[in-house]
């Protein structure tokens, strides 16, 4: 997902003519990547993927003995195997050294593991939903679902995305690389603010599917070494066994049965380009915008409370793009549904990551600054802590 979300901002810059080299592959400009990667299929494979975060953020002891678990990625190098079909079903597994957190999903159903708590819990849908689901599914396949507006082809896509941030970045594809022994194309994004966090952005694209293998971030701080990068070791293309694919309790494990409810389509928002949940606000713009949130229970969150994080503005919000949805419903919190955390104290870890300002409490990074006011509200953008704190104001 991150390299998807990276992919797109990647896209969103001028359409400065470059090639790729002259080590063999085709000459290319970022629009026709662009192009390219929004007509690609999406590809079944199986792979390894290492991501490394170098966010300057503060030692987390107790993280090490927490072992596989989310928490894992604030920094330091962690090692995930990947599987997907291409379709509605994948696995992704984070690996410790002696644990396991894994992540199944088959269609409408989903299941996280955690090999340290030895705890599964079960994601389903009610009768109704899983109806409406099914129906929905049938006729997307066929090609049947209403669709409200112009639906650009890749090619006009591709060049509204280039034209929509001609303003706050330069792009240029940088010579042939290569990733998982495959060769690609190199993207790279430089933001053209001098006041983001955030230095350049690389993408690397293999070249024969137009599959993102390589993320790589790097902080305006420090232009040697990116500061977070999510990558392949190794990729095969093809689809995985259904064993691999399929879900199977571990003997002993403790499981929870969450039911989710499949939110209605809301015509109000999901139609209206740009439309924000009431209590949220953006400002400033490209690489340099903050988004605000009021009326947040920061104490409800951090004490794992399903109605503080009902009570988000936006938390059932609805996109019209799948990829958006798919995005927001794997990071939004489903209520009853537990801390992907597990028993770890994120009152501790909260206390760790932050400190105190004037305005509440900051967190920090080399790439993303964090700001909770003691009245509520929630700061974020890739700016410095004092640009969130002046806003506060």
């Amino acid at each position: 997902m991150v390299v998807a979300v990276a992919v797109g901002i990647g896209f969103a810059a001028p359409p400065l003519l470059a090639t790729a080299g002259s080590d063999g592959l085709p000459t290319i400009t970022p629009e026709q990547l662009a192009e390219q990667v929004a007509a690609a299929e999406q590809q079944p494979l199986s792979g390894t993927v290492v991501y490394t975060a170098r966010l300057g953020l503060p030692e987390l002891p107790f993280s090490k003995v927490t072992g596989a678990n989310p928490v894992s990625l604030l920094g330091g190098s962690s090692t995930m195997r990947v599987w997907t079909d291409g379709a509605e079903r994948s696995r992704a597994a984070l690996l410790g050294d002696v644990s396991e957190y894994s992540v199944v999903q088959d269609g409408p159903q989903a299941w996280t593991y955690s090999s340290t708590d030895n705890a599964v819990v079960h994601y389903t849908l009610d009768d109704a939903d899983t109806a409406r689901y099914d129906d929905l599914a049938a006729k997307a396949e066929a090609g049947d679902l209403p669709v409200e507006g112009d639906l650009p082809t890749p090619a006009e896509a591709a060049r509204q995305a280039v034209t929509m941030a001609k303003a706050f970045s330069t792009v240029t594809l940088d010579a042939q690389t290569e990733v998982a022994g495959r060769d690609a194309y190199q993207l790279v994004v430089t933001p053209t603010s001098q006041t983001t966090l955030i230095g350049r952005i690389v993408v690397a694209v293999d070249a024969a599917t137009s599959t993102p293998l390589r993320l790589q971030v790097w902080s305006r701080a420090d232009a040697q070494t990116p500061a977070l990068e999510l990558g392949f070791t190794d990729v095969t293309f093809g689809t995985p066994a259904d064993s691999v694919l399929s879900f199977s309790t571990p003997p002993g494990a403790s499981t929870k049965d969450v039911v989710v409810a499949l939110p209605e389509h809301d015509a109000t928002t999901a139609t209206v380009p740009g439309a924000l949940p009431e209590g949220v606000t953006v400002s400033g713009l490209g690489w340099d915008s903050v988004v605000q949130v009021a009326g947040v229970d920061v104490a409800g969150l951090l004490a794992g409370d399903p109605a503080a994080a009902s009570a988000l503005p936006g938390a059932d919000r609805q996109f019209d793009s799948k990829g958006a949805q798919q995005l927001y419903d794997q990071f939004a919190p489903e209520k009853d549904a537990g801390s992907p955390l597990g028993t770890l104290d994120t009152s501790a870890l909260y206390d760790q990551l932050t400190t105190a300002v004037p305005e509440g409490r900051l967190l920090s990074s080399a790439l993303l600054s964090v700001l909770v006011t003691d009245d509520g509200r929630v700061l974020v953008g890739a700016v410095p802590g004092e640009t969130l704190q002046a806003l506060a104001r």
